[in-house]
């Protein structure tokens, strides 16, 4: 199915939706789930200062994603009102949601990076949890730390800014690699919401950690 196909089905589907598209998608909620089975027999050695600053980089690195995706909808023609102050712009998305067809308007050079920036982001997310992490376990937790946060604070700082997501039934396309990735908001800041759940779970205080997360 094509992308421009993917955004109309996202659009015409109204109400609350259990599946995401493509099927494979749905797959991810077991991610959390099945690394905390993994983790909790030796647990996560990460310290607390450890999860801190993972928590502060994804957290700022999710408000400048969301700021790009503002100003990609802002180029392809997605953000009404983006001209004028953001509060004005804020009172005219909340029917962005309604728009994603429009998507597949896009101009050609910025749909073709699109897919590359995506990349990238997961390879900056990567590189953190290699240098966080010891070990093989404890830096794919901390990736998914890092990215469970950062996809969070996504969502939040579009909210904030632009007043979207309108609800978690709001459709989105997730990721462009290697295909459109479509659901409702719920289902990513479930399946992160889980994620951070299960590292905090598996987590091991190391021997002499400090009781405060910044030393």
């Amino acid at each position: 199915m094509t992308t421009e196909a993917l955004l109309f089905h996202a659009v015409i589907m109204q109400g609350f939706q259990v599946l995401a598209t493509p099927w494979w998608v749905n797959l991810l909620i077991f991610v959390p789930l099945l690394s905390y089975f993994a983790w909790r027999k030796k647990g996560l050695l990460l310290s607390r200062f450890q999860l801190f600053y993972a928590a502060v980089f994804g957290i700022a690195f999710g408000f400048v994603e969301a700021v790009v995706v503002l100003y990609l909808r802002a180029a392809g023609g997605l953000l009404p009102g983006f001209s004028a102050t953001l509060s004005q712009a804020a009172s005219s998305s909340p029917d962005l949601d309604s728009q994603l067809r429009l998507a597949a308007q896009m101009p050609h050079s910025l749909m073709a990076i699109e897919p590359l920036r995506e990349a990238a982001t997961i390879i900056m997310l990567a590189a953190v949890a290699v240098l966080i992490g010891r070990t093989r376990r404890e830096r794919w937790a901390a990736f998914l730390w890092v990215f469970a946060l950062w996809d969070i604070m996504y969502y939040v700082g579009l909210r904030l800014t632009i007043g979207w997501p309108e609800s978690l039934t709001t459709n989105d396309v997730l990721f462009l690699v290697p295909v459109a990735w479509i659901s409702q908001v719920w289902y990513p800041v479930l399946v992160s919401t889980l994620t951070l759940v299960a590292v905090l779970l598996a987590r091991r205080r190391p021997q002499g950690e400090s009781p405060s997360p910044i030393p």
